[in-house]
């Protein structure tokens, strides 16, 4: 099994290789082995935003703020 570092390393190079879905899947990976991370929610909603899945990436920044809202006064 791929460690969390490794995945998102990983996801991250798809995203600029515009490789949305390998992303993705990269991200939901790393979620399943640390669910409450609010950072790996941010790159999942990052993901889905890139693939035109605009309400389940808001979920995801929605479920990040949730766990850690220190992002709130940026926006």
């Amino acid at each position: 099994m791929r460690s969390i570092n490794e995945l998102v390393k990983s996801g991250k190079k798809y995203l600029v290789e515009g490789k949305f879905t390998d992303a993705l899947g990269c991200f939901e990976q790393s979620l399943l082995l640390d669910p409450k991370n609010p950072n790996l929610l941010n790159l999942k909603g990052a993901a889905l935003r890139s693939l035109g899945r605009y309400d389940e990436a808001l979920d995801c920044y929605n479920k990040s703020l949730e766990l850690d809202p220190r992002d709130k006064a940026s926006s």
